[in-house]
């Protein structure tokens, strides 16, 4: 376990933060935590635990890839012969054990570059859109194309690829993913819990700024980096040109358009539904993201137009944030 470092980041998490730390100091690991601009008291709080603290400098635009490369650059500072870092946000705790589990996988399979597992909602059951996170998270054991944000990574591994991206405001651990894998490395998904996660989203308004920056994400990584691309396509598909088509065709049609319109979403719904109820979720869970995996195409449309006319004008976009602030964390 000597060989693990912990990267942990974070904004305004408030509570999420504490216990995220708390969870963590257990373990006899170097902890790292990486402040973006935070106002309710987390710099404090990680420093009355004796954690290494680094406030990123205010002036240049804040992003999680670049909160990520900080720490790691850091670390490899205190500690330069680490082996592994585990990369943890500010809103999630890691599961007993999982340190443990990880390292030996990285250790009998020396290909294997990421290794990550389960990420479970906290509160599945405080709001609908909790549950379309815990259900969204779910990834089956085996060999992946991607991560998410909380991973174990193989040190030599990601100072051979550059680290992370710092200019992509979201969808940065799968562009790192895709030049780690053109590097040689596998990434991998494993049967073991991982990580719990707070969500904390209350809000339709909530949901639409995430599906927002995840339309931006796909629409940056199609664009400048080569992946995303048919997920980019079926975003313009099914949120521009099968309404557009349907709207242009309803006097031809006598309003038939309309129908194949409802007909093709419901497909859409039954599909995504069917595929979660086989990958052991329930009903309910399945029906509430098949309904919202119908209708998020539309805020991701947002983002993708967002990105373009961004793009086009040349100019850049600030973080996208959708929680909301919590109380202060005390010491």
């Amino acid at each position: 376990m000597s060989s693990i470092g912990i990267v942990v980041i974070g904004r305004n998490e408030g509570n999420r933060l504490k216990t995220c730390l708390l969870s963590l100091i257990k373990e006899e690991n170097t902890i790292i935590y990486v402040d973006s601009g935070s106002t309710d008291g987390s710099v404090e709080f990680a420093n009355s635990l004796g954690v290494f603290v680094i406030e990123l400098d205010l002036s240049i635009p804040f992003t999680a890839a670049r909160a990520r490369n900080t720490g790691f650059a850091y670390l490899l500072q205190q500690k330069p012969d680490i082996e592994f870092v585990q990369f943890v946000d500010g809103d999630s705790q890691i599961v007993e054990g999982w340190l443990t589990r990880a390292t030996v996988e990285m250790l009998i399979q020396p290909d294997v570059v990421v290794v990550f597992g389960y990420l479970r909602e906290l509160f599945p059951k405080a709001s609908i859109f909790n549950r379309v996170c815990n259900v969204e998270w779910y990834a089956s054991p085996g060999e992946a194309k991607y991560c998410g944000g909380i991973a174990m990574m193989r040190v030599s591994a990601l100072k051979q690829v550059g680290g992370f991206n710092p200019a992509l405001i979201a969808g940065e651990e799968p562009e790192l993913c895709v030049r780690l894998r053109q590097a040689g490395g596998k990434i991998l998904a494993i049967d073991a819990e991982m990580a719990q996660h707070d969500a904390a989203m209350t809000s339709f308004s909530q949901w639409c700024k995430r599906s927002i920056r995840n339309g931006y994400a796909y629409a940056e990584g199609a664009w400048s980096h080569n992946h995303w691309a048919r997920e980019s396509r079926r975003i313009w598909f099914w949120g521009l040109f099968l309404p557009l088509l349907t709207i242009a065709s309803f006097f031809p049609t006598k309003g038939l358009s309309i129908l194949l319109f409802v007909i093709a979403n419901t497909y859409l719904f039954y599909r995504v539904y069917s595929i979660t109820l086989l990958k052991g979720f329930e009903q309910k869970d399945s029906i509430i993201y098949g309904l919202f995996c119908t209708i998020d195409k539309y805020p991701m449309l947002y983002g993708q137009i967002q990105f373009h006319t961004l793009r086009l004008f040349k100019r850049s976009q600030p973080i996208m944030e959708y929680k909301n602030i919590m109380t202060e964390v005390k010491s």
